[in-house]
């Protein structure tokens, strides 16, 4: 599993368009995002990051300790799994199957969702062995 870790600049904003948080990261060139809450805009960070790097190579994260900030900045670190962002983002593709009726009618019965039962069960087999 590859899990990314970078710092990033968040920048506490005051202006005509309100208060928010806007993102940028030296590590990642081009990177910006915002949010309307810090949370909101480390959750547009990973996004941004992970579509920004999405089949390119990962770049080191730099040392923000060098970094010269403003009054209104801070550092947050962003973790990122590319992995599980990938794997949200693929396609999906129909698959048929066959399955007894008596399952079939029983998975009714308790409104089973036999597409995400199935793929939860694919996930299990091949991620976790």
């Amino acid at each position: 599993m590859k899990k990314l870790i970078y710092p990033v600049i968040i920048t506490e904003e005051n202006d005509e368009d309100g208060h928010y948080f806007g993102v940028s990261s030296p590590n990642i060139e081009g990177m910006v995002t915002q949010g309307k809450t810090l949370e909101d805009a480390v959750y547009w960070a990973e996004d941004a990051i992970a579509t920004m790097l999405e089949g390119e190579e990962y770049p080191k994260p730099q040392d923000p300790r060098t970094w010269k900030l403003e009054p209104n900045e801070s550092v947050v670190y962003v973790t990122v799994d590319m992995e599980k962002w990938l794997r949200s983002k693929s396609p999906k593709i129909r698959k048929n199957v066959s399955v007894p009726e008596y399952l079939v009618d029983l998975g009714k019965k308790e409104k089973i969702n036999f597409s995400q039962l199935l793929t939860e069960a694919l996930e299990n087999k091949l991620l976790n062995d």
